[in-house]
């Protein structure tokens, strides 16, 4: 205890100083101050605004004259620059060209002073704010910024939290018009009042309603019949520069990019979809794709249209179609109208823009409602044993030797050697899915089949299987077969063959499923089962309903609705063609007929005189479509 006292005096002693007597104090600088007329100051002054309107065109001109007489008020500054951003959003630094140069010439050491009219002049985010004062206030020398509206200098020791709460405001006043502002656009939009900007083929008239420019029109039928003909957006853009016909915004050379957004503008036919974009941030302004992240309004026959929707939606799938590679063929569901095929549906890997209902509904014009349904009674013929509550073992507990399969993934579909070897090594196959039954018939193609596919290539003197890609395909049969978008699936198939004719039955309804073993659920998993962090790269499973069992009926699969064409039929015909259904291309103008109009516009393009531009109405197709138009003759 007297150690510890000891020590706690000393302490005291030694806490009791020296005399001030024997003390020199050196004095620190005093704080730096803007308007110090001692020191000379380079100074920099920063002018925004945010809209490039009239009204904010005298706004920027006045903050710019008031800096320049305030800067010429005080003889110790010397004005460097006037940095001005005009038109630009403060909450991002986006496009903020002056502003990043200002900066810029800070880490040069041309300036020592910037000034602003207030923090949201600067900006309206918190951490582009803070972020840009401590950088210039980390600078030797430091560079300080004067808020002349909230009398703050961010070289003062007591500025940030001042200035902290300053731009936390500017920020939320920034937030509070972006959400006045989608509400104002919500409003608008729900009572059917959408914004309509200029469109080629169009003028505002008095109303602000979009009417038919008819010169501007022929550029715009010119554009979607040559599409539909088989050119490309490249073709159709140098066509047109060649032409020396003009864009909207009076440029005499056009390019791909503005085509496709013709080519995919809903306006020329004659409708309206409102919010197509939306921004997620109000801070970065960056728009996005809306896929039903926000409400979105059409409003069909809202103006007069150009070109028929028939036309539209046909390119649409055309342009879809491309993106998978799928050129120069407008897709078109065939249904094969009688044999033991019947009711299947043609199918092309390549093929987008079709739904899984469309292929649902090409089966039902040929089929009856009932055999659509898939649903199986079983029966007991008299004379025969009773088997019911008998099963036939599913083929997949036995890995049977030989047994052709085709293994589906979410971009891919590829056969084995077996399927090749069923089918006696045809190269090229036809695709045909029977969308009720799950069933995909594989059957040899003919050499003018549109959805012939090549399924084998030769590697090493060998026949072996091609990996086909059908991206644009497979999300639709996941959505008929019920199937995980993130699994494999292996199903097997049987070959059916009489005399010479052979098709290949692939069952989608028994699959064999292979998991992805990272981040597999629990919904794939019995309870209390370890994962093994080794496992492959994926797990083989079975559906969950397969649980207790062996496999099917033996009645529900000896009379399967979907097979009995087989078994009872003495004629297959399995090289029956297809028919088309009416899903696909109704009303559509043929490639021939859309040529043959591009070019008649062509002639109408070379023969028009300027002075005297002809109005004369277009003629109607005699198919009823009331909108779409060809050319006119002089």
């Amino acid at each position: 205890m007297n150690d510890i006292r000891n020590q706690k005096n000393l302490i005291r002693e030694r806490y009791k100083g020296i005399s001030s007597q024997e003390l020199e104090v050196l004095p620190a600088r005093p704080p730096e101050s803007p308007y110090d007329s001692s020191v000379m100051k380079r100074v920099a002054v920063y002018v925004r605004v945010s809209t490039d309107g009239l009204s904010q065109t005298s706004s920027y001109e006045l903050q710019k004259n008031h800096y320049t007489d305030l800067v010429n008020q005080h003889p110790n500054w010397q004005l460097v620059e006037i940095y001005a951003d005009e038109g630009i959003s403060g909450t991002s630094l986006n496009h903020r060209d002056a502003f990043l140069r200002m900066v810029e010439d800070c880490h040069l050491g041309r300036i020592d002073i910037i000034l602003t009219k207030s923090v949201s002049r600067f900006a309206r985010n918190i951490i582009d704010c803070i972020g840009y004062v401590r950088q210039l206030k980390a600078l030797s020398p430091p560079i300080g910024i004067k808020f002349e509206a909230e009398n703050i200098f961010t070289l003062d020791d007591n500025s940030e939290m001042a200035l902290s709460f300053m731009a936390a405001m500017a920020q939320e006043e920034s937030h509070n018009k972006s959400d006045i502002m989608n509400a104002s656009v919500e409003m608008r939009f729900r009572r059917g009042i959408f914004l309509t900007p200029a469109l080629l083929g169009y003028d505002k008239n008095e109303k602000g309603e979009l009417v038919i420019n008819e010169q501007e029109a022929k550029i715009v039928r010119f554009i979607f019949y040559r599409y539909l003909s088989g050119s490309s957006c490249r073709e159709i853009a140098d066509h047109l520069t060649q032409m020396g016909q003009s864009t909207k915004k009076g440029n005499s050379v056009w390019n791909p990019g503005s085509i496709l957004e013709i080519l995919q503008n809903e306006r020329h036919c004659g409708d309206v979809l409102a919010r197509k974009t939306w921004t997620p941030n109000y801070l970065d302004h960056k728009s996005r794709k809306n896929r039903q992240d926000r409400n979105q309004y059409r409003h069909n026959g809202h103006h007069h249209a150009i070109i028929s929707k028939e036309d539209f939606i046909a390119v649409q799938k055309l342009i879809f179609n491309a993106r998978f590679k799928g050129k120069g063929i407008l897709p078109e569901l065939r249904v094969i109208p009688s044999g033991a095929l019947k009711g299947f549906v043609s199918v092309h890997p390549r093929w987008a823009g079709f739904k899984a209902r469309d292929y649902q509904d090409a089966c039902r014009s040929i089929l009856p409602e009932d055999a659509c349904t898939g649903a199986r009674t079983a029966e007991v013929f008299p004379g025969d044993f009773d088997l019911r509550g008998y099963e036939v073992t599913r083929a997949q507990f036995f890995t049977p030797v030989r047994q052709p399969y085709v293994l589906f993934t979410p971009r891919t579909i590829r056969c084995n050697q077996f399927c090749l070897q069923k089918l006696e090594k045809i190269r090229t196959v036809e695709f045909l899915l029977q969308p009720f039954h799950g069933l995909l018939a594989v059957r040899p193609s003919t050499e003018d089949c549109g959805t012939r596919i090549v399924w084998a290539r030769e590697k090493d003197g060998q026949i072996v299987p091609r990996k086909i890609h059908g991206a644009a395909f497979l999300p639709v049969l996941y959505e008929l077969c019920g199937w995980n978008p993130h699994c494999k699936y292996r199903c097997l198939g049987y070959l059916w063959k009489k005399g010479s004719e052979q098709v290949l039955i692939i069952h989608l309804r028994e699959p064999e499923v292979f998991l992805p073993s990272e981040g597999l659920s629990e919904d794939f998993t019995e309870p209390g089962t370890a994962r093994n962090a080794e496992s492959p790269v994926s797990l083989l499973a079975y559906p969950r309903d397969w649980y207790g069992s062996f496999g099917t009926s033996f009645y529900y699969q000896a009379q399967a609705a979907e097979l009995a064409a087989f078994r009872n039929s003495k004629d297959w015909q399995l090289h029956s063609p297809g028919i088309p259904c009416g899903i696909g291309q109704p009303n559509v103008t043929s490639p021939t007929e859309a040529g043959q109009y591009a070019e008649e516009l062509v002639k109408e393009f070379t023969s028009y005189d300027a002075n005297h531009p002809t109005n004369h109405p277009c003629k109607e197709e005699t198919n009823e479509r009331n909108v779409r138009q060809s050319s006119l003759s002089h």
